[in-house]
């Protein structure tokens, strides 16, 4: 791919952000490139809501789980939900107007695309943080846990959550460094408040396997709460792995783009790459939670992102056939998969977590 640079000073004064809709960047983008990520973004849009809808059937029902858990765990799935309604559709809208040359287009494409994505991922961040105290807390206050993280605290801390980054992104929206420093703050802060949270987990379950090793053996019922407790934190670690492994890529390239004095169409293209990287986190993110799920429902669940994978793969080369499968296939699949799986995956989810 050839790559022509565009210096910061001189004439070229404009920032990387309003390059993106501009012909001086992207015309020499192949169209193929463009349809590939307009593809791309679609059939993640439709993933991330069809399997974050379920979770959200799943944890509708009555359950043993804290409420408080319960409700960041809802909190978090409906922002992967949202992000497949909002800001992937509109990225394949920005990407259909760079293929047609749109540039009003896409300029408005963009800064919607651009507002709705800070507010949610940075949103999914705090819940992320949240739920690590949340476990951090269970370990700590024992007894006292159900008292003090209450259903009315979680939803002050939720609502404030969404207040805050709503705040931050729509002043990014006039002045693109606010957001960006605003939103290094945060992905710091709370990167080092859950790795703190679960490093003293980790001490705290290590001393108390110890005392119980050295003193006498466990009663049945605390082993049981041991073994529930440590599967909810493996669930967790492993969608806060998730979350560090999609997120890193486009942290490290917005510190590239905010210390270049040089803008190629290399570095656009990697940076749209971590982005799609950034939303498949949301479609990630409904597999572990079903990573408890019995052997056939797992199956099932493997079975229906496959067929669909595979028919828009045909689709690309024969159009009629995502026609036929989407109108005939989907609705019905959609219907039979959600009654089935709800319910197990209920049952799974609320062990799980």
């Amino acid at each position: 791919m050839s790559t022509t640079n565009f210096s910061s000073g001189g004439s070229h004064t404009k920032s990387f952000q309003e390059l993106l809709c501009s012909p001086s960047l992207v015309s020499g983008l192949q169209q193929q490139l463009s349809i590939f990520f307009v593809a791309v973004d679609i059939f993640l849009s439709i993933t991330a809501f069809a399997g974050n809808s379920l979770i959200l059937v799943a944890l509708s029902k009555e359950s043993p789980l804290h409420p408080p858990s319960k409700l960041l765990y809802r909190c978090l799935a409906t922002i992967d939900l949202l992000v497949g309604l909002f800001p992937q559709p509109l990225n394949a809208l920005y990407w259909v107007s760079v293929f047609q040359e749109n540039w009003s287009l896409c300029r408005y494409a963009f800064d919607a695309t651009t507002t709705t994505a800070y507010v949610l991922l940075l949103v999914t961040l705090m819940t992320m943080t949240a739920i690590s105290v949340d476990r951090l807390l269970a370990v700590m206050l024992g007894l006292r846990y159900k008292q003090i993280v209450t259903l009315k605290r979680t939803y002050i801390i939720l609502t404030t959550f969404w207040v805050f980054n709503l705040v931050a992104s729509l002043s990014g929206f006039f002045h693109h460094p606010i957001i960006f420093l605003y939103s290094s703050l945060v992905t710091s802060f709370c990167l080092v408040i859950s790795l703190a949270s679960y490093a003293k987990i980790f001490c705290i379950l290590r001393y108390h396997q110890a005392q119980v090793r050295d003193k006498q053996p466990a009663s049945q019922t605390n082993t049981l709460n041991m073994a529930r407790f440590r599967k909810a934190l493996d669930s967790a670690l492993w969608v806060q792995l998730a979350l560090v492994v999609c997120y890193t890529p486009i942290c490290t390239v917005s510190i590239v783009i905010a210390l270049t004095k040089k803008y190629s169409l290399l570095l656009f293209v990697t940076q749209k790459v971590t982005v799609i990287l950034l939303y498949f986190n949301s479609t990630l993110n409904p597999f572990l939670y079903c990573w408890k799920i019995s052997e056939r429902t797992y199956i099932i669940v493997i079975t229906f992102w496959v067929f669909n994978l595979v028919a828009s793969l045909c689709g690309t080369f024969y159009r009629s056939i995502t026609y036929l499968y989407g109108y005939l296939v989907s609705p019905f699949c959609l219907l039979a998969f959600g009654f089935y799986v709800s319910s197990p995956l209920y049952a799974s989810f609320s062990m799980s977590v």
